[in-house]
């Protein structure tokens, strides 16, 4: 049974801070630590021109979280924006207790959530990467306390060592996820070689997006109702209503503040996003700041170069709203429940709709004695009519096809009418 650690939340809303992103941040950052199996006792907040340089919250509201901590035996102090190394060896040795920051707590739950060897390495690539600039604040800590949030991953002899072992290590990770990557790249070769079609399924975390993938591809990987319940990436079939086939992959959570190492450590996972034909973006439409989750989910995706892919924007979780209320924020779109049916169906539809738009019309007879022609058609293509015309000992086909994909030359070759 797993510990479930007491913990403090401290915020700074200062000059730059929106109010109402503030209070979401602060939200988000609940779920974080909840995900992270921390139980929230309080949280503080002061109001400030700019973050305390030394302590992060000015020194009169440090007395405030002293007592805090003694009057609920508190056992992490978690602060809502990156701190640096001096802020943290301070906060540490006026608290007597651990402190990390949003960035160390994402890292945290990356390290805890990580499944494939891939994402072990690259977690722990992105942990060494986000303290080494700030070893100096992390010592005294590491040394003193052995486990609990914050503290999973690297561990502490290995944060102690010095700096030179600490490269030694990543050039290590880096050289062994080459070696991971060109795999990946391999097995996308062969993916690209069978020609099938690429779907990506992403969107802020925790949207329902593995909820959604379970009930297209009929599997059963895991989804929970956690931040992060997704990160290494996963891949199924799926048939759309015309039988074509085509590839279909969950994604990680895209997060506001996601820290700059992570992004990088994940190029892998990211990069299944640039590889897709069509990306399925996946809101909560519950949520009451799913316009800032859009906008990130935007925002990350051009940072991926993958903003020109064709996209259509799933409304998830309707049944928490009311549907008069709804307007969408992007098209094309839909308005679903992941765990309904109809609606599943309707996202293959659109899906299909969608692929049709991006593909060229083809029509012709295929002759009886050529059927192997006219398996690979019905496998690769998104056959709309096919009839069998006795006259002409010959099936008239008529559909949707890739201009790129191989079938082309068999379907030049057609008999025309």
């Amino acid at each position: 049974m797993i510990d479930i650690e007491k913990v403090l939340l401290v915020a700074v809303m200062h000059d730059k801070s929106n109010e109402e992103q503030f209070y979401y941040s602060l939200n988000e950052l609940e779920a974080l630590a909840k995900t992270a199996e921390g139980q929230v006792v309080d949280t503080i907040i002061q109001k400030r021109p700019t973050p305390h340089r030394a302590f992060y919250v000015g020194e009169g509201k440090l007395e405030e979280i002293k007592e805090k901590l003694e009057e609920h035996e508190i056992e992490v102090v978690i602060t809502n924006e990156e701190l640096s190394g001096g802020q943290i060896r301070n906060l540490q040795e006026q608290l007597d207790v651990r402190v990390i920051d949003r960035s160390q707590l994402i890292l945290d739950i990356f390290a805890a959530r990580a499944r494939t060897k891939e994402g072990k390495l690259q977690v722990e690539l992105a942990q060494y990467t986000y303290m080494l600039p700030r070893l100096h604040g992390q010592g005294t800590d590491l040394s003193r306390l052995g486990a609990g949030i914050g503290t999973r991953g690297p561990g502490e002899t290995k944060l102690e060592s010095d700096r030179r072992h600490i490269r030694r290590r990543m050039d290590d990770i880096k050289k062994r996820l080459e070696q991971v990557v060109n795999q990946r790249d391999q097995y996308r070769g062969n993916r690209k070689k069978q020609q099938l079609f690429q779907i990506a399924v992403v969107g802020y975390t925790n949207a329902g997006k593995s909820t959604l993938f379970n009930s297209l591809t009929k599997s059963d990987s895991l989804y929970e109702d956690k931040l992060f319940a997704t990160l290494d990436p996963l891949s199924r079939r799926m048939k759309l209503p015309s039988n074509l086939e085509v590839l279909l992959t969950d994604t990680v959570g895209f997060i506001q503040d996601l820290p700059t190492a992570l992004i990088a450590a994940f190029r892998s996972t990211l990069e299944e996003v640039k590889e897709a034909d069509i990306i399925l973006h996946v809101i909560d439409v519950a949520a009451p700041n799913k316009d800032e989750h859009e906008q990130t989910v935007y925002r990350l995706l051009s940072e991926l170069d993958a903003d020109q892919i064709p996209m259509l924007t799933v409304y998830n979780k309707k049944d928490l709203i009311d549907d008069a209320d709804f307007v969408p924020g992007s098209h094309p779109y839909l308005l679903i429940s992941a765990l309904d049916e109809q609606d599943i169906r309707n996202v293959k539809i659109e899906t299909e709709a969608l692929i049709k738009q991006q593909w060229t019309y083809f029509s012709g007879f295929v002759p009886e004695h050529e059927s192997t022609k006219l398996a690979k058609i019905r496998q690769y293509t998104i056959l709309e009519k096919e009839e069998y015309q006795e006259s002409r000992l010959a099936y008239r086909v008529e559909g949707f096809v890739d201009p790129n994909h191989a079938i082309m030359k068999e379907i030049k070759e057609f008999h025309q009418e």
